[in-house]
């Protein structure tokens, strides 16, 4: 017991004015809530959602009245810590305590569970986790649907419109196979005790396959599909199953137990009716081959009944009889081969008449003459384009001759360069008495400079 609490919780204070201090109030407060609300169970939406480094996890509750604190503590926490979000409607358990540091009011956790359709998601998780620990999932117990069953078993509803669809599909691909119901509630207090039963008599029946088939709905509906015991039957069965519970986006332990997993009643049904055509093409090519190997057969037998009647003597006429009667065959067999090779004939002329009208020597002719088309079009295309690059370079080269300092040179002036080859071009760069050579439009000349009118002249009178 706590300091400052008294036994009793529900003691009155005395008549004589007895006095608290802060610590004994909220000391009795917290031991009065947590005696009467020792563990209650509260549904609303989380807020204020704090996760510290410490593990415990604190948040308000709240619905569209009121909010009360919560604290779940590290222990309680480790299991839903990351799953806690704000605005997650959830239930918890816990007891009614007060924060005596503060005086505030709050709820001691130790469970929290999404609220609504939230319970229903973690008790399929659970069971899923479960039942794929102890290998219920795995491909390995899974059997192989037969590629032509001939009785396959329809567990559903006798009402509504999956069973039409799957006998409407069987109808349509494959109206051989017989199909029996066996009814069941699919929904409801009932349906998973009714489910059970029906697996078991299906699978004693000695179907060549089984579809349990229900059509869409909520969570809530198709609950019964994702409850143990029909899962435990699923895995019990010795007939292999395909599971169609709901739409396409649905998902139930009965489609993760089931041996196949179908989107729909429909697609169900696809997978168990082979096509007819198809079996009609195979039947055709059996047929044929059956042929061929009688015919090789009664060659062999002629052959046999030939060396048999060289050996036998006795009964002759029997023999004669019998020889009559494989001629006989022969000949049927013969008619019957020489219609069919007729047939295959004409198909065959057919096909090569359609063959040729579809040869490609249209195609490359009509390429061929694109192809000299273009070829003319490149050739006038060069043609034109040597042109237009002649009168190109033409004018650029009377462009470049009319700037070319060659041409001024030939209109009289000249260039002056120093020893080094460099342009004069200020007579300030020369000086008296140093020679030049003179660039002229048709030759070169040496010259003396006489005068620059920059440095007075001394020029030697013997140079």
């Amino acid at each position: 017991m706590m300091p400052g609490m008294i036994k009793d919780p529900f003691q009155r204070l005395n008549l004589d004015r007895e006095v608290l201090t802060v610590s004994q109030l909220n000391g009795r407060a917290r031991g009065l809530l947590e005696d009467v609300f020792a563990q209650v169970w509260v549904e609303g939406e989380i807020s204020n959602l704090s996760k510290p480094a410490s593990g415990h996890v604190y948040f308000t509750l709240k619905d569209s009245k009121a909010q009360v604190r919560c604290a779940l503590f590290r222990q309680s926490a480790a299991r839903v810590r990351e799953a806690l979000r704000d605005g997650l409607a959830v239930k918890v358990r816990g007891k009614v305590s007060l924060f005596e540091g503060r005086g505030d009011y709050q709820l001691i956790l130790d469970s929290v569970e999404p609220a609504g359709d939230g319970a229903l998601r973690l008790a399929f998780e659970a069971l899923k986790e479960k039942l794929s620990n102890e290998g219920l999932f795995s491909t390995e117990r899974k059997q192989a649907l037969p590629a032509h069953p001939q009785r396959v078993g329809i567990i559903s509803s006798p009402t509504g419109a999956v069973i039409r669809d799957i006998i409407s599909v069987f109808r349509r691909r494959a109206p051989q196979v017989e199909l029996t119901l066996i009814p069941t509630a699919v929904q409801g207090r009932d349906a998973t005790a009714q489910i059970v039963r029906a697996l078991g008599i299906a699978d004693a029946k000695g179907f060549d396959a089984l579809i349990l088939a229900r059509g869409g709905g909520s969570l809530e509906d198709l609950w019964c599909f994702n409850e143990e015991p029909v899962a435990r039957a699923i895995a019990a069965c010795r007939t292999p199953i395909v599971s169609a519970v709901g739409h396409e986006t649905d998902v139930s332990i009965a489609d993760f137990v089931a041996d196949v997993r179908a989107p729909t009643p429909s697609a169900a049904a696809e997978l168990l009716a082979p096509d007819s055509s198809e079996l009609v093409q195979r039947l055709f090519t059996l047929k044929r081959r059956l042929n061929l190997r009688m015919q090789h057969r009664l060659e062999r037998e002629r052959m046999r009944l030939d060396g048999l009647q060289r050996r036998l003597r006795h009964p002759g006429e029997r023999l004669r009889q019998h020889a009559q009667r494989i001629d006989d065959l022969d000949m049927r067999l013969r008619r019957a081969f020489e219609r069919q090779l007729s047939n295959r004939r004409e198909r065959l002329a057919y096909l090569r008449t359609r063959l040729l009208s579809l040869h490609p020597e249209r195609n490359l002719k009509l390429l061929d003459q694109r192809l000299q088309a273009l070829a003319e079009r490149l050739q006038r295309g060069m043609r034109e384009g040597l042109k237009q690059r002649r009168l190109h370079l033409h004018s650029q080269v009377q462009t470049l001759h009319a700037i070319s300092p060659l041409a001024t040179l030939g209109r009289g002036y000249s260039i002056l360069l120093d020893e080094r080859g460099r342009a004069i071009r200020n007579a300030a760069d020369t000086r008296p008495g140093q020679r030049l050579h003179a660039k002229l439009g048709a030759g070169e000349l040496v010259v003396r400079v006489e005068d620059n009118h920059f440095a007075p002249v001394t020029l030697s009178l013997l140079d």
